[in-house]
């Protein structure tokens, strides 16, 4: 992917999290990493902070994977939108699916739709499923000035069935051009069924397209200052389906970003695992404020629709499974005296109380008790971790909740409920689909994952865990060594029963082709085009679908994977072609030169320490446990536990008995 004949910029990938901000760039064939504290006030100066100390002062390329979408969306701080929707449906948001999310909660409250009542407008108009026009758009100058007297930040366009025939959403959006604001029309950018999804994702879309164009603008802005370096600079961000974008790509569909940082672990976590010979793996990625599971085989596969904040969101995003447990996470006793951890965390401000700042227990805190994390090898030593405050303020904080616990007690249950939650969504991705997790390997990452990695393992009887190089930042680096990604989908509803309209199948594919292709050029990116088909297919009379590649041989996979995922099938069945998935796939030059970097000349490998033994509380006891610098580990030989593996990003925690060594991919590997 060259873009011009440059002298070819530093890059550096970026992971804005709840409390750290993440760092990684390759210089001289080795990799480097800087982690800072995150500024949840204003995300960019984290990352002006991070450049600063990395000292750039030539061209600078900056791929992002940001947070600002999620935490938007999570505090209801978007824009003003307006709906413009076919005469009828403006409700339809509202309504939504008439499914509780909790069946026997009759206190259970309905999210608020982002758009009140009073900012959304019908349009006399119809279009049929066929795509026959039977009514074009009227009085379209009266729509326009009841939208202009709201004063709309953003608008956005969803008319039914426009994804069969777009023109009288275009007309519409014609007509609203000259209020200047930003326009999300459903067809450019979900051009699927389901009125209730597509119109979902289009607004909040239309919601984050301010904020995100602000922000954007401001990080662009802050990494161009003369101050911070003399040549020229860019900026891509991570999509949530696994590819980096353009920025103005990221500006115009902000929708496709909303997990940005979770979708650069997985697809870190598969780049490092498969250097150690492993393709079916679990991604276990706990942070400061969640943590993010996912498995994948071979490939990291998109799941859709899924639901941030409870919204529903229907773009292409790999299939990330969230549950609020991370470092940062608040232990607390409910009204029956049960004690909970999540999912409000302390964030980085105040942080955990071992921070210096925050007054509630974290399990951040409660690894420090018990030993797990060593309070002067935390960020290699740069920053300290206060285990006198923390064992005060806890100590105080339990007389106040009147619990007869020890620290080390507490501390103890803390690390078993946290494990809990962690362990269920793990049986989510894996159990609950139709997988055995004695199959696959265990990747922990993140902060916190070595921590509790192998205790989640051993309760699954998952055979292995890989921490792989660099687990504190590894959402950064799996940014780093990401392609260019588009996403294109088109509903047919087609049937068939013996065979598969194969004409008109690759019709449309070339159809979605051609429009990926005129996507890369408009933005400049060259290079070969790969292109990944597949089809959304469901028996007919299902309402849901099963994704599966396109092959000749689609209909036999799909009794398959049907019998695999729900364990019956039918035979002389009817089945129906739903939705048709293109992703097409530039290889980027970063990212070709960082997966051969990634066979490791080098990781910086920092100070050394000399293995000690300290106590640390395992299952009620003081264990003597073996301290080792990861760094100082030679490559291939084995050690038993207990033991705590400190490096810069992360603490590695391995139970008594367990083997661990250094492989040739210098991944942290733990038999179970």
């Amino acid at each position: 992917m060259r873009r011009n004949a440059q002298p070819r910029p530093l890059c550096v990938a970026v992971d804005t999290g709840g409390t750290f901000t993440d760092c990684v760039w390759i210089d001289r064939g080795r990799i480097h990493m800087l982690k800072v504290f995150s500024t949840p006030d204003d995300p960019s100066q984290a990352i002006a902070n991070a450049l600063e100390k990395i000292a750039v002062r030539g061209a600078l390329t900056l791929l992002h994977g940001t947070t600002v979408g999620t935490n938007t969306l999570l505090q209801r701080r978007g824009a003003r939108v307006a709906l413009v929707t076919t005469a009828g449906f403006e409700d339809a948001i509202e309504i939504g699916r008439q499914a509780r999310p909790r069946l026997y909660d009759f206190f259970f409250d309905r999210v608020e739709p982002l758009v009140p009542s009073d900012m959304r407008f019908g349009v006399e108009e119809r279009t049929d499923s066929e795509g026959e026009i039977l009514q074009s758009p009227d009085n379209l100058g009266t729509l326009v000035q009841k939208v202009a007297k709201k004063n709309p930040e953003a608008i956005a366009i969803s008319l039914l069935f426009s994804f069969v025939n777009a023109k009288n959403e275009n007309l519409v959006a014609k007509a609203l051009e000259p209020l200047s604001v930003p326009l999300s029309v459903s067809h450019q950018i979900l051009p699927e069924f389901r009125e209730y999804e597509r119109t979902s994702t289009l607004v909040v879309n239309a919601y984050l397209q301010p904020v995100m164009q602000k922000y954007l603008d401001n990080l662009d802005r802050r990494i161009r200052m003369p101050a911070r370096h003399r040549g020229s600079a860019r900026v891509f961000v991570m999509q949530s389906s696994g590819g980096i974008t353009a920025l103005n790509a990221a500006v115009r569909e902000p929708v496709r970003t909303v997990l940005s940082g979770p979708a650069g672990g997985v697809v870190g976590a598969v780049a490092m695992a498969r250097r150690s010979g492993h393709e079916r793996v679990i991604s276990f990625d706990m942070g400061g404020t969640s943590t993010d599971v996912a498995l994948v085989e071979r490939e990291p596969g998109t799941g859709s629709p899924s639901a941030i904040a409870g919204l529903p969101v229907a773009v292409p995003m790999l299939d990330v499974h969230t549950v609020g447990a991370g470092g940062g996470s608040i232990a607390r006793f409910d009204a029956a005296g049960a004690l909970r951890v999540g999912p409000q965390s302390a964030g980085a401000a105040p942080g955990p109380i071992c921070y210096g700042r925050g007054t509630q227990p974290t399990v951040t805190d409660a690894n420090l008790i018990l030993g797990r994390l060593q309070s002067d090898r935390f960020l290699g030593g740069d920053f300290r971790l206060d285990w006198t405050r923390t064992s005060q303020l806890t100590a105080q904080w339990l007389q106040q909740q009147r619990s007869n616990l020890s620290l080390e007690q507490f501390a103890a249950g803390v690390v078993r409920v946290v494990n809990a939650t962690m362990e269920k969504a793990i049986r989510v991705v894996s159990v609950e689909r139709g997988y055995d997790p004695r199959e696959f390997a265990l990747v922990a990452f993140g902060g916190a994952g070595g921590l509790h990695a192998c205790e989640l393992a051993e309760s699954l009887n998952i055979p292995l865990v890989i921490v792989p190089a660099l687990p504190g930042a590894l959402s950064a680096f799996g940014i780093l060594v990401s392609d260019v990604v588009k996403d294109d989908s088109r509903t047919v509803l087609w049937r068939a029963l013996d065979r598969l309209p194969f004409e008109r199948l690759d019709a449309e594919f070339a159809a979605l082709s051609r429009k990926a292709q005129q996507d890369f050029r408009r933005e400049g990116w060259q290079g070969q085009i790969l292109h990944r088909r597949s089809i959304d297919v469901r028996f007919r009379g299902q309402g849901y679908e099963l994704n599966l590649p396109y092959t000749r041989r689609l209909l036999p996979a799909f009794q398959r994977e049907h019998k695999r995922r729900y364990g019956y099938s039918y035979t002389g069945h009817e089945i129906e072609l739903v939705t048709l998935r293109l992703r097409s796939i530039v290889p980027s030059l970063q990212s070709r030169k960082n997966r051969a970097s990634a066979r490791f000349e080098g990781i910086d490998p920092g100070p050394k320490r000399r293995p000690e033994k300290r106590p640390v509380w395992i299952s009620g006891k003081k264990v003597l446990t073996a301290i080792y610098d990861r760094n100082s580990l030679p490559p291939g030989r084995k050690h038993s536990g207990p033991a705590i593996i400190t490096e810069y990003s992360a603490t590695t925690f391995v139970p008594v008995g367990k083997r661990f060594w250094l492989d040739q991919s210098q991944n942290l590997v733990v038999t179970i």
